[in-house]
C-alpha cells in the first residue's frame, strides 16, 4: 500500500467518524520556542492545553514534522529520519479512552477492501500505564486483546505531559510484532530495542492537571481536568514500511526512489556495503527533508532554521562525494524526491522551480568551499599528528565553520574518517563567544557604555515609560534620570555640549525597532534645549533618549516638553509604510515565496531583504515598482489593530521568521488583505501619503536572499528629478532628443567597439613588424643570442606576447634571451623570455628579470623560461636593459 494511500485512508477513516480534516501546518513552527513543527499535536497545543477554545470537537490531520536531534543516527537504524509525517486524531472534551481505542482498532485491523489498513489482529500488542485499568479493560473488551498482549509500563514509557505545569495523563501505545527474525519473544516489555515489536501509534489520554513538573517522571497530580482530551500520533513512515514489506523507512515508496537514483549515480549497489548503505540512506533522507523545508519557505543560512537546512543539504552532498561522485548531484536527486512526494503534497511540483533554485545554489556554494575547506582540514590533521595529538582544536573546527560553512557534524565525520577527534567543547565555546559578541554589539547600540543595571534601577523605581509614539508628537514630561556614558545612574546635571542619555516619565519618541530608525526631535525646558539624536529600549519597558545639550543644564527632575520633529516622523512613516507596500508588491509579482527576511527604513529611504534566487529581471523590477505606485495612487486605508498571535495568524497577517512576539500583537493593514503584517512601527494614514516611490537598487545579500532599495516621498521626487536632469544634460551633450538617447548611445558604443577592434588589429600588425625588427637586432653575448628593446605604450600582456613572438623567430639550436621593457601610463612593464637551450645552459628568466627590475623601482618573477614584472620609474628603462644584459653576460662567464 502506497504511503499516500495510507495517508488518504487515515484521514477518510476519521472524517467518516465526525472529525474535521485539518491541513498540515507549515514545518516552520509558530511557537517561538521551536524552530520546526516537531510533532503532530503542535498546531493543536492551544486547544489541548485550554489556552484557547477548540473550533471543533474532533479533528484529524497528517502533519509534516522535522526533528534533527538524532541526525547522527540517520541511516544507521530503521526508524530515525529527519523528516516524517504524523497521522493524528484529536478529541477536545468529546470522546475519551474507549473512543480512541475503538477508532484506532477499527482502522488498523479493518479490511483493506473496506478502507482499513489490514494489519493481522493477532500481531497487535498494546501497552498501558501501570494503573490505567480503564484503558487495559477497553483493549480487552473492544479489541479482544488477550491480557498477555496488554502490557503495563511506567511513567518513562506511558505517561505524557508538556514538560511544564498543565495538562497531562497516561498513554497507550500500539505495537506490531514483526516476528522472531527481529528480536525476542515477550512483547515490548522484553524487546527494549524495539526492532521486533515496533510502536506504530500512541494514544495520549489527557485527563489530569499536573503541578511541580520537574522531569518526565517527577510531577504532582492536582486533580482531574474538567474536559478530557485525546491526542494521538501514528508514524506514517513506520506503518508504510510495514505494509510495503520492506525493512526500514528508507525503502518505502516516498524515499527509496532517491536512494536508488543515488546508488545509480554513484555506481554502487545498495545492500552490498554497509558503509555505502548508510551514506545512501543519509542522502535519501536529507534530500527529502531539504525539499520539504525549502517548500515551506526555509532558505539556507548560518543561524536557526537556515542552518539546519544548510546542514542537511551539505551532509547529503558530502555523502555523495564520499561515494565517489564529484559532480553536482542535487539536480539528479531532487526531482526524484519531488515526484515521490507530490502525490501527497502537489505544491512541491508547482513550486519546484523556486525550490530547486534554492537547493542547487546551496550545493554549488558548498562545492566551491568544500575543496578549500578540505585542504584546510587535511593540513590541520597533519599538523595535529606531527605534534603528537589526535584531536583537532576548537579553533580549527570553528574556522572550518566560520570561513567555509562546514557544519560541525561534517567536521566530526571527516575527523572520524581520519581517526582523530574534535574538541567540540572548544568549538561550541567559540560559537557562544561569537553570539555573545553579536549580542553585546546590539546591546551597546541600545545602552551605550552603560551597564543595564542603571536602567533596571530606574525601571524598578519609576515603572515603565508611558510611551505615546502612536498617539502624539508632543508630551509634557519629567526627567526621571540621566545616565552618562561610562557612569552609573547619577543626578549630575548635563552641561551644554555634553551627550548623555535621558529617561522620561512619558515620551512621544519612537524607539528604534523593527527596522525603523528612532525619531529625532527636541527637548525644551525653562532655560535650556537638547537635541534628541537617538532613542533606544535598553531594557524592556524603558525608553532612553540620547541627547546633545544645546543650551542650559539638564537636571534630574526637570519638567520639559518632548517634541518629535514633524517632518522627520512623516518621512519615517512614509518609508515604513513604503516597506510594507514594496513587500506586498514583491509577493504579488514574484509569488508568496518572496517573503521578507529583514528591513531597514529611515526618513525617505527603505531597504528590504527577501527570499529569492537570482537577480530580478528589469521587467520584474518595473512590475514591482508599478504595483507599488499603483497602491500608493489608490490611497489604501492604513489601519492598525491589536489581537492575539493566533488571531493574527488566522487573520492572515504575515509574521517574520526570527521575530519574537508577545501575547498581544499589532497588525498593520494597507488595503485590507492586500498587505497585512505584524508590525510595531509608525505609518501613514493612507497609502497616498507615501508619495513617490522609486526603486534605486537590487542586489544579493547571500545565498537565496536578495535586497531591494527604494526612496519615497520628497526623496523619491528628488531622485527622479536628478535622473531627469541627467537625461537632459546627456541630450544636450550628445545633441539628441531625450527619446532618441538610447539609440544614440547604443550607436556610439557600437562604433567604439569597432574602433577598439580596428585598433587591436593595428596593434597586432605593429607587434608582428616589431617582432621581426627585434629578432633581427639580436647580438651575441657569451654565445647567447640576446635581444633587448623598449617598444612604447605596451601593457604587460601585449609585451609578453611580443617577447614570445621574438623568441619564436630566433634559432632554437642556440641559447637565446629576450628582455623587453615598455612604458605605458607612467608605469613600466618588464618581460624576460628564454628558449629551452638557454635554460639548459643554466640561465634563468627570473635572474634576468630581477637584475632589470631594480633600475625601474620594480619587482616580478615567474618560471625559469618566462618571467614578468613591473616598475614605477620609466626613466630607468635604459639602465634596466643594460642590467639585464650584464646578468646574461655574468651567467655565461663573459
Amino acid at each position: 500500500m502506497q504511503t499516500a494511500e495510507i495517508r488518504r485512508r487515515f484521514l477518510e477513516h476519521f472524517a467518516q467518524r465526525g472529525h474535521t480534516v485539518v491541513p498540515s501546518a507549515s514545518l516552520v513552527s509558530p511557537d517561538p520556542s521551536l524552530l520546526f513543527t516537531v510533532a503532530g499535536m503542535v498546531p493543536f497545543i492551544p486547544y489541548l492545553t485550554g489556552r484557547e477554545p477548540a473550533p471543533f470537537p474532533r479533528a484529524t490531520s497528517v502533519q509534516k514534522c522535522v526533528r534533527t536531534l538524532d541526525i547522527e543516527e540517520v541511516g544507521k537504524t530503521t526508524r530515525h529520519g529527519t523528516f516524517f509525517q504524523m497521522n493524528g486524531n484529536f478529541s477536545f472534551g468529546d470522546y475519551f479512552k474507549e473512543g480512541a481505542i475503538r477508532h484506532a482498532w477499527e482502522l488498523i485491523t479493518g479490511r483493506v477492501e473496506d478502507g482499513g489498513l489490514g494489519f493481522d489482529p493477532d500481531r497487535i500488542w498494546a501497552t498501558v500505564y501501570l494503573d490505567d485499568d480503564e484503558a487495559a479493560d477497553a483493549w480487552h473488551r473492544i479489541a479482544g486483546l488477550p491480557t498477555d498482549r496488554i502490557q503495563r509500563l511506567g511513567k518513562k514509557d506511558n505517561y505524557w505531559h508538556t514538560g511544564a505545569d498543565g495538562p497531562g495523563g497516561p498513554c497507550s501505545e500500539i505495537y506490531y510484532d514483526r516476528g522472531p527474525r527481529f528480536g525476542p519473544e515477550g512483547g515490548p516489555l522484553v524487546d527494549t530495542a524495539g526492532d521486533r515489536f515496533l510502536e506504530i501509534w500512541n494514544l495520549v489520554f489527557m485527563q489530569y492537571e499536573l503541578a511541580d513538573v520537574r522531569s518526565k517522571e517527577e510531577f504532582r497530580i492536582v486533580g482531574e481536568l474538567p474536559k478530557k482530551n485525546i491526542d494521538t500520533g501514528m508514524g506514517l513512515e513506520r506503518v508504510a514500511f510495514l505494509l510495503q514489506g520492506v525493512d526500514n523507512m528508507y525503502e518505502i515508496d516516498e524515499v527509496a526512489p532517491v536512494l536508488r537514483r543515488a546508488a545509480d549515480v554513484a555506481g554502487v549497489t545498495y545492500g552490498k556495503d554497509p558503509d555505502a548503505d548508510v551514506r545512501l540512506r543519509v542522502v535519501a533522507d536529507h534530500v527529502r527533508s531539504g525539499l520539504m523545508l525549502i517548500g515551506d519557505g526555509v532558505t539556507p543560512g548560518n543561524e536557526g532554521r537556515g542552518y539546519i537546512l544548510r546542514r542537511l543539504l551539505r551532509r547529503a552532498v558530502r555523502s555523495m562525494k564520499l561515494l565517489g561522485v564529484d559532480e553536482a548531484t542535487l539536480p539528479e536527486l531532487l526531482p526524484v524526491s519531488r515526484d515521490a512526494m507530490s502525490a501527497s503534497y502537489p505544491e512541491l511540483a508547482t513550486d519546484f522551480d523556486r525550490i530547486s533554485a534554492v537547493a542547487y545554489a546551496e550545493e554549488e556554494a558548498f562545492r566551491r568551499t568544500l575543496s578549500a575547506g578540505t585542504t584546510l582540514f587535511d593540513t590541520a590533521v597533519s599538523q595535529a599528528r606531527k605534534a603528537g595529538a589526535a584531536t583537532l582544536s576548537g579553533e580549527q573546527a570553528f574556522s572550518l565553520h566560520d570561513t567555509y560553512g562546514f557544519p560541525i557534524d561534517v567536521t566530526l565525520e571527516m575527523a572520524a574518517e581520519q581517526g582523530v577527534t574534535v574538541d567540540e567543547e572548544g568549538f561550541r565555546a567559540l560559537m557562544a563567544e561569537q553570539r555573545d559578541r553579536a549580542r553585546a554589539d546590539a546591546r551597546a547600540k541600545r545602552t551605550g557604555s552603560v551597564d543595564v543595571v542603571a536602567y533596571r534601577q530606574l525601571l524598578a523605581e519609576h515603572g515603565p515609560t508611558d510611551w505615546r509614539a502612536y498617539e502624539t508628537l508632543r508630551t509634557d514630561s519629567r526627567v526621571l534620570g540621566l545616565v552618562h556614558e561610562g557612569e552609573d545612574a547619577a543626578a549630575r546635571p548635563a552641561a551644554p555640549g555634553e551627550i548623555t542619555r535621558v529617561v522620561l516619565d512619558r515620551t512621544p519618541f519612537y524607539a528604534e525597532s523593527g527596522g525603523q530608525v528612532a525619531d529625532a526631535g527636541i527637548l525644551t525646558w525653562d532655560g535650556g534645549r537638547a537635541e534628541v539624536i537617538d532613542v533606544q529600549r535598553p531594557v524592556k519597558g524603558l525608553v532612553a533618549h540620547q541627547v546633545r545639550v544645546l543650551e542650559g543644564e539638564l537636571r534630574e527632575g526637570a519638567e520639559l516638553t518632548a517634541e518629535v520633529d514633524r517632518e522627520w516622523r512623516l518621512s519615517a512613516c512614509q518609508a515604513h509604510s513604503g516597506t510594507h507596500v514594496v513587500h506586498a508588491a514583491l509577493r504579488q509579482v514574484l509569488g508568496p515565496q518572496a517573503l521578507q527576511s529583514g528591513s531597514y527604513n529611515r526618513p525617505g529611504y527603505l531597504r528590504l531583504d527577501f527570499a529569492w534566487q537570482g537577480a530580478l529581471t528589469q521587467q520584474q523590477r518595473s512590475d514591482i515598482e508599478d504595483v507599488a505606485n499603483a497602491a500608493v495612487r489608490a490611497d489604501h486605508r492604513v489601519s492598525a489593530s491589536w489581537m492575539t498571535l493566533p488571531e493574527a495568524q488566522a487573520f492572515g497577517a504575515l509574521a517574520l521568521f526570527g521575530e519574537t512576539y508577545g501575547e498581544q500583537v499589532r497588525v498593520v493593514e494597507i488595503g485590507g488583505p492586500w498587505s497585512r503584517e505584524l508590525c510595531g512601527g509608525t505609518h501613514v494614514r493612507g497609502s497616498a501619503q507615501i508619495g513617490t516611490l522609486a526603486l534605486t537598487g537590487e542586489s544579493s545579500v547571500g545565498s537565496g536572499a536578495r535586497r531591494v532599495e527604494a526612496v519615497v516621498g520628497l526623496e523619491g521626487f528628488r531622485y527622479l528629478a536628478r535622473e531627469r536632469d541627467l537625461v537632459r544634460q546627456l541630450g544636450e551633450i550628445l545633441k539628441s532628443p531625450q527619446d532618441g538617447l538610447v539609440d544614440r548611445v547604443s550607436g556610439m558604443v557600437a562604433r567604439l567597439r569597432d574602433l577598439d577592434r580596428e585598433l587591436a588589429e593595428l596593434r597586432a600588425q605593429q607587434t608582428v613588424a616589431a617582432a621581426g625588427e627585434l629578432a633581427a637586432s639580436a647580438r651575441d653575448v657569451g654565445g647567447v643570442a640576446l635581444v633587448t628593446g623598449a617598444p612604447a605604450g605596451l601593457g604587460g600582456g601585449d609585451l609578453r606576447t611580443l617577447a614570445l613572438d621574438v623568441r619564436g623567430r630566433l634559432s632554437g639550436d642556440r641559447p637565446s634571451v629576450v628582455l623587453l621593457a615598455s612604458e605605458s601610463g607612467g608605469k613600466v612593464a618588464l618581460v624576460a623570455v628564454l628558449n629551452p637551450a638557454a635554460v639548459a645552459q643554466g640561465l634563468s628568466a627570473n635572474d634576468v628579470l630581477r637584475a632589470a627590475s631594480a633600475p625601474v623601482g620594480g619587482r616580478g618573477g615567474g618560471k625559469s623560461d618566462v618571467a614578468q614584472g613591473g616598475g614605477t620609474d620609466p626613466a630607468g628603462i635604459p639602465a634596466a636593459l643594460q642590467a639585464g644584459e650584464q646578468a646574461v653576460a655574468a651567467a655565461t662567464g663573459r
